[in-house]
């Protein structure tokens, strides 16, 4: 086992140490207990986790129902929440798309462990926070390549979902590949390692990987434009016992949504210092354009879930078919929207808008550009630090970081990609344009 391996081994097992320790009773036997299950390092589940969490609106809007005492789990994928909440040890959990499927097949088989989904804490139209990365070095250029490749995912997760679908688009299938069945951070390290010779996760590790300069991104997610989201679901028996409870959850939802939609760069440092990614990473999936905080149960997101089952079908990951329509309750968000008053989300709520912009080190906000091309000439003639600058793709409009953009030169016209398939599409309508480096970018503007 390598020292990296090794260290990843003693984190799980003091995790897991610790969250058996934090279910024992509190010893004020009046104060009673909230289990709430979340992903610090997934980032679309902020307004429900970390975020949440980070600051305090939940213990505030549970302090108006009674005494509790909310006992936060932390994990690094949907499935062992779902386990959790099986064995009737986690009465609330935000998970991603096809984890809450798994979650809600499983549990329906008895009325004490039936659970529903409430509302969404992040979703992307396009399918943009999932990818797949390699090593920065790999001579793999698209996915046709990985045929005969070792890939590593969490099966049943939305990065494997994404991976399943791509190779399928590419006229592969995940025969042409071995999927090495890896907890996101393993298959970090397997990739650094050279044991895998691809990555296919969720948000936020292709991002971290590549910021940290050791991967690259292969492929977009945003490619196949459908709909991915992460959202909340609690047993359904301990909501009907205890609507007050979880309609002080979803406000504290709100809460949280709010202050992201309003201050999204103090809210990506607020959750970088309790996760412990960096909020230059935290900032380009959670920034403008990146993640939608709309916690609505919308037709076509409702529509993507149904979508869904038919590749968990084919992995053998879906046991028990779901009535998807029974699953989703839109009511207690309804109930909890009315009661807190304020901003109200609905399917019309827009998204927040793409920009390109840039974060100086020690600024309290980020400084937006008409245009890529205009960001471009600030970073070119700029003195002052630059801690990150983002960039969406001109044609999947993935939010991504604009020194590992793939740029072309369409004229004057400087045009930004997140992946090699959309760089390659734009090339075939615009012959004339072509590929320049982004650090030659910076040496033209300059002259």
């Amino acid at each position: 086992m390598t020292p990296t391996l090794r260290a990843v081994a003693v984190v799980a097992a003091t995790a897991t140490a610790l969250a058996s320790c934090s279910l024992e009773p509190a010893a004020d036997e009046s104060t009673q207990t909230l289990v709430v299950g979340y992903q610090s390092k997934t980032i679309n589940t902020v307004t429900a986790g970390t975020l949440l969490r980070a600051k305090g609106f939940l213990e505030k809007r549970l302090a108006t129902v009674g005494k509790f005492r909310v006992d936060w789990q932390d994990f690094d994928t949907g499935a062992p929440i779902t386990s959790g909440m099986l064995a009737g040890k986690i009465q609330i959990g935000s998970m991603g798309d096809y984890p809450l499927l798994i979650n809600g097949s499983r549990a329906q088989s008895s009325p004490e462990t039936e659970t529903a989904m409430l509302s969404v804490t992040g979703s992307s139209a396009r399918g943009a926070l999932n990818s797949v990365v390699v090593s920065p070095g790999s001579p793999l250029r698209s996915l046709v390549d990985l045929r005969g490749k070792q890939v590593s995912a969490s099966v049943g997760s939305a990065g494997h979902g994404t991976l399943v679908a791509a190779l399928s688009r590419a006229g592969l299938s995940t025969a042409d590949v071995t999927v090495v069945n890896q907890q996101p951070q393993v298959g970090a390290s397997a990739l650094e390692s050279g044991q895998v010779q691809a990555l296919a996760q969720f948000v936020a590790w292709p991002g971290l990987l590549v910021h940290q300069g050791k991967a690259r991104l292969l492929y977009d997610g945003g490619e196949l434009n459908t709909p991915t989201l992460h959202g909340v679901v609690a047993n359904t028996k301990y909501a009907a016992s205890h609507p007050d409870v979880v309609r002080a959850f979803l406000e504290a939802q709100l809460d949280a949504t709010d202050f992201q939609r309003e201050h999204p760069l103090e809210a990506a440092q607020d959750v970088a210092q309790a996760s412990g990614l960096p909020a230059e990473v935290v900032y380009q999936y959670n920034g403008p354009g990146g993640t939608d905080p709309n916690p609505t149960l919308t037709a076509p997101l409702i529509g993507a879930l149904k979508g869904d089952i038919g590749y968990l079908q084919s992995i053998g990951q879906f046991g028990t078919p779901l009535d998807v329509d029974r699953f989703v309750d839109p009511k207690p968000l309804a109930e909890a929207q009315a009661a807190r008053g304020g901003f109200r989300y609905d399917a019309a709520t827009p998204a927040p808008r793409p920009s390109a912009e840039i974060w100086f080190d020690g600024a309290d906000a980020t400084e937006a550009a008409p245009d890529a091309t205009a960001l471009i000439r600030t970073l070119a003639t700029t003195d002052r630090k630059v801690r990150a600058a983002y960039v969406s793709d001109a044609l999947t409009g993935t939010r991504w970081y604009a020194d590992q953009s793939l740029w072309l030169r369409d004229g004057a016209a400087l045009v930004p990609f997140a992946g090699p398939d959309a760089r390659d599409r734009y090339r075939a309508e615009h012959p004339g344009a072509v590929p320049v480096e982004y650090r030659a970018l910076l040496e033209e503007a300059r002259r």
